[in-house]
């Protein structure tokens, strides 16, 4: 069974261009180095809760944009060996304090699928 890294984060709108130029330079970097998909997603619909949401979770402004992606690998094992390659890669190597959103603020994780249809 497969593996999935999920991560959310908040983009101030301002910036929202830059991040996916970011998106798209990682993304395939990702592929190349043996993911097997690769996706970004947009908050379309992505209210801020009373309690808990997407933008709760990640202390979204007024002005930011949740943004909710995740990459497949075939399994833990293999997501492993792809994230040590692309942190190794030079066309990833960025300074943090550069990047289009607050990294501190980004939520992420492996999850190991107990249900694929």
């Amino acid at each position: 069974m497969s593996y999935v890294d999920g991560f959310v984060i908040a983009v101030p709108q301002a910036n929202l261009d830059d991040y996916k130029k970011l998106a798209n330079i990682a993304g395939p970097i990702w592929m190349e180095h043996g993911a097997l998909s690769y996706v970004e997603c947009i908050g379309d619909d992505v209210p801020y809760g009373e309690l808990t949401s997407f933008p709760r979770a990640v202390q979204a402004n007024d002005d930011e944009i949740v943004i909710f992606a995740w990459v497949v690998y075939e399994s833990r094992q293999s997501r492993d060996g792809v994230m040590a390659k692309v942190m190794a890669d030079k066309r990833l190597k960025m300074d943090w304090s550069a990047m289009p959103f607050d990294g501190k603020r980004m939520i992420f994780g492996g999850f190991q699928p107990f249900i694929e249809l």
